[in-house]
């Protein structure tokens, strides 16, 4: 039901941002002068221009997401949350006579973080006390209870009362209301129940928002970050779990374009190579690299050769097709063209079939590395002890969800940063893409 929400809040903001941006900067949205215009739109990536403001907006709401479906301290609207405080709700005990008896439960909702929160003295916070209550008149007595928010407990309201449930005391009603074994009452702080065998259970209510196990706060997050970076994880400093998989991520691409690119021009250019290398490259083009993990393991070892043949082999098939169809794109026209002005084979290699071909080997490199760092978490759980992969995969087996949202957006923003890197290196290196 929440991704459901997210997803229509999403859309929403994106065609209310849309309308709302075109009234307020009309001229952005308005195209200038007949030159400015492009005859064909599909198809031509230059005719379409990312527009920034867009980005902010698309940013800034996703970012709102992130708060309003937290318990964020950030000052922006969010979703109801989840209930702490104190509380009370009335059961209504029966024996086997018919009589009846009420009693009160006093509950306590604390903060489920309160324990992971550091006093003034440097201790860790301690789950509150149960409020004092006093016990009451007849046979059920009154009940106190301590719970966490996102939490659930099962009450032994018996445990006090002069008629024990083994001697026949049933629960029949909860604030009134009549209740059955495994049944369950909503009241305004939670959801109080029964289990099958009749004992009370009170879970709080939760809201619309996220417990931090599932999904941590922004601030949270920016903490755990300056944490990492000072204290490290598991040995290592954010910076070196960084590098680790940067460097891999480097050299397993690197080794993937060398190897991958001749064997692609072969392949547009002659015919035995096509044949040879074409049914092994559209063999293992649809294999997904992490099910060659145990096969790395045995040829490979544990070691750090292993990580980067992963990553080679995921980016060596997308920039064999990648050089393959660059070549295969040339206009015969320029080849015909470059022949009759009598260039020779090589002239023809070096100076029209490699310059056309370009352009899709840049395409290529950037698919590939992106595929590569979304496998470089497969390829550091090859018994490494370093890497983002490696503080991913640790910290989720001790459900340390901070870091692991630090991890994903280390190699969201590098892999961005790459991608925009090597646009702008493919338009400094190759102006003449998408003109004939």
């Amino acid at each position: 039901m929440t991704g459901v929400l997210v997803l229509a809040l999403y859309v929403g903001a994106f065609f209310g941002s849309f309308f709302l941006a075109r009234i307020i900067f009309k001229s952005a949205f308005e195209k200038k002068g007949f030159n400015k215009l492009k005859t064909v739109t599909f198809g031509d990536e230059s005719a379409i221009t990312a527009n920034r403001v867009a980005s902010v907006i698309s940013v800034i709401t996703v970012f709102w997401l992130w708060v309003a479906f937290t318990n964020s301290a950030i000052p922006l609207p969010k979703f109801p949350g989840p209930f702490s405080g104190d509380m009370t709700f009335t059961y209504t005990a029966e024996l086997e006579d018919g009589t009846t008896d009420d009693a009160t439960v006093s509950v306590r909702v604390y903060r489920e973080d309160i324990q992971q929160t550091l006093d003034a003295e440097g201790n860790p916070g301690r789950e509150p006390e149960a409020a004092e209550v006093e016990p009451g008149d007849g046979f059920a007595k009154n009940d106190t209870l301590t719970v966490a928010r996102y939490s659930f407990k099962v009450i032994n309201v018996w445990s006090n009362d002069e008629v024990s449930k083994k001697d026949g005391s049933t629960v029949v009603a909860i604030n009134g209301q009549p209740i059955a074994a495994g049944e369950k009452i909503s009241i305004p702080e939670g959801k109080v129940g029964l289990t099958d065998k009749g004992t009370p259970t009170f879970e709080p209510a939760v809201g619309l928002r996220m417990a931090r196990l599932y999904l941590p706060a922004p601030e949270v997050v920016f903490q755990r970050f300056i944490w990492l970076n000072k204290e490290g994880y598991q040995g290592y400093t954010l910076l070196e779990h960084t590098w680790y998989s940067l460097k891999r991520v480097l050299l397993g691409f690197l080794i993937g374009a060398v190897v991958g690119v001749p064997i692609g021009y072969a392949m547009g250019l002659t015919g035995w190579a096509r044949g040879w290398f074409d049914p092994i490259v559209e063999f293992m083009r649809p294999v997904p690299p992490l099910a060659l993990i145990p096969l790395i393991i045995i040829w490979f070892g544990i070691g750090e050769i292993g990580k980067v043949v992963l990553l080679f082999l995921a980016a060596l098939w997308i920039m064999i097709i990648a050089a393959r169809s660059g070549v295969s794109g040339v206009a015969i026209s320029k080849v015909h063209a470059a022949y009759s002005l009598g260039a020779s084979k090589w002239q023809i290699l070096s100076k029209v079939i490699v310059p056309n071909s370009l352009p899709d080997i840049f395409t290529g490199a950037r698919v590939a590395m992106g595929v590569c760092w979304g496998t470089v978490v497969a390829a550091e759980l090859v018994a490494a002890n370093v890497g983002l992969g490696k503080m991913i995969v640790t910290a989720s087996k001790f459900q340390l969800t901070d870091i692991i949202i630090v991890g994903i957006i280390i190699i969201g923003v590098i892999g961005f940063a790459i991608e925009v890197g090597m646009r702008a290196l493919e338009n400094w290196l190759i102006p003449w893409k998408g003109k004939s």
